[in-house]
Order: C-alpha cells, then structure tokens, then sequence
C-alpha cells in the first residue's frame, strides 16, 4: 500500500510535467490524473475479485484491499478508460495524455512490483536446487511472526498448503523472485518510454510502444508465477489471456498511427 501511494504521487509529478512539454494544461492534467487513479483501483480490483470469483465470499469481501487484491492489468485498463473519458469531456487530446503518462506508468510497475516483492505476493515458480545462492537467497520469503497478527507471507502460506512445507519453518522455499523481474522490467520501460517521448514521430507511439513490450514480456513472465490468485481459462493465466489481446491492438495501432495520413487514406 505505501509502495502504490509513492508511485500515484511520483506519477502524478512526472505526468504533469512531460505533459507541460505538450503544452496541456497542468490543472486539468491533474484532473484527469485523479480520475485515472480512481478508476484505475476499482479497475484493478474488480479484475481480481473475477479471476478469484471461486474464493471469495459475499459482497462485502469485494471491497477489502487489507490484503492485497489488485491486478496490474485491471489497473492499466481501469485507468486508461476513466482517463479517456475524463480526457474526451475536457478536450484534451488523449494520445499526447497517454504518452505523458506512459513513463509514470512503468516507473508505478517498479514502485509496486518492489512493494510486492516486500509483501511476500506475485511469487515465482520453485527454483531448482542447483539455483545460484544469491538467487535462491533473493527468493526466500520469511514466516512472519503470527502472535504479532500477521498472515503469512503470501509465498510461505502457499509452499505450506501446496508443497509441504513444515509450518514452523522460518522461510520458504526459493522461489524465482517474479516481482524483482518485474521491477528491472520497470526501469528499463522508464528509460524506453522517456528515450521515445523526446523523439516521438507520431501520437501514441510511446504508450504503444509501453504497451507492446509489456504485454509480451509479462505473457512469458507468466510462466515463472505460482501465486494461486491469477486466474486461468484455457490453459492460460488471466494476465496472458489480456496480453494475447493487448499485444496485437497496440501492433496494428502502432503501424496505421506510423503512418502518414495521406497513406492511411489510401490505404
């Protein structure tokens, strides 16, 4: 949760001001931004109480984050939506916001990946025992102390239920740590997006491109998670299932927004 508010105010500065850059109104910006914020929590909540349908009880159990609970995914859409909406209403071109945007999102990616990766959640697949030391050691999640009240962690809690895990061990088994993956996967998108707004051809480019290199990562990225909570449907996770969709619309938008309009027309 602290890790997600750091990267809603980081996002919120960084936004604003590459926005300033295309000459967009800063207040407004702003305001679009809150409305991306809000959507973009429901959003990724909703798609975790779908993928986990099965697990979750009455209604009131919809709405309890203390936990965790939120999909990446479902955020980028949830917020990606309330912002083209809140954008067409106050007549602010949404691609040049989206491209504004983009370098916030991928530096949210590493802020709350990292947040995952302290939480124990988003864990990976069981490393083998020939695993380097150092990687084995990254991908050790603690058993955290219950008398404090604690739950946990999320990857200790599943090693015991699934693989048989001593209940007083002190940690997990290795795993991969996905979340720390992810987080790199962060940084380098960062860079991409901020080396692609300085030298952008054509409108959308740099959260097409964000989208792209995402999605594709993130479907492989896929097979080295084990956290039970991701949702599946035809042998895929929900998260590959999106990027199968994502993925292709960015491409094709990628290639008609390349080119000139007089090319399109003819086209």
């Amino acid at each position: 949760g602290v890790l997600l508010g750091l990267s809603l105010l980081v996002g919120w500065q960084i936004t604003v001001q590459l926005c300033k850059s295309l000459e967009l109104p800063a207040a407004t910006v702003s305001d679009v931004y809150l409305t991306a914020v809000i959507a973009g929590v429901v959003g990724a909540r909703a798609l975790y109480v779908i993928a986990n349908h099965a697990d979750i009880g009455g209604v009131d159990e919809w709405f309890d984050l203390r936990s965790g609970g939120l999909v990446a995914y479902g955020g980028f859409l949830g917020g990606f939506a309330g912002a083209a909406l809140h954008a067409r209403i106050k007549r602010l071109p949404l691609l040049d916001l989206a491209d504004g945007a983009a370098p916030a999102i991928a530096c949210g990616l590493f802020l709350t990946r990292i947040g995952c990766y302290l939480y124990g959640c988003d864990f990976g697949t069981r490393l083998s025992e020939s695993a380097p030391r150092w990687l084995a050691s990254l991908g050790t999640f603690p058993h955290w102390p219950e008398d404090a009240g604690l739950r946990g962690s999320p990857a200790f809690l599943h090693h015991v239920d699934a693989y048989g895990l001593p209940r007083d061990s002190p940690v997990s088994f290795p795993v991969h740590p996905t979340q720390l993956y992810e987080a790199a996967l962060g940084v380098l998108l960062v860079v991409v997006c901020l080396f692609l707004f300085q030298r952008r051809a054509f409108r959308g480019q740099v959260l097409l491109a964000l989208c792209m290199i995402y999605g594709g990562v993130r479907f492989f990225m896929e097979y080295l998670r084990d956290d039970p909570e991701r949702g599946s449907a035809f042998g895929f996770s929900t998260s590959q299932l999106i990027s199968l969709v994502l993925v292709p619309i960015a491409a094709v938008a990628y290639s008609l927004l390349r080119k000139p309009r007089s090319a399109v027309l003819k086209s």
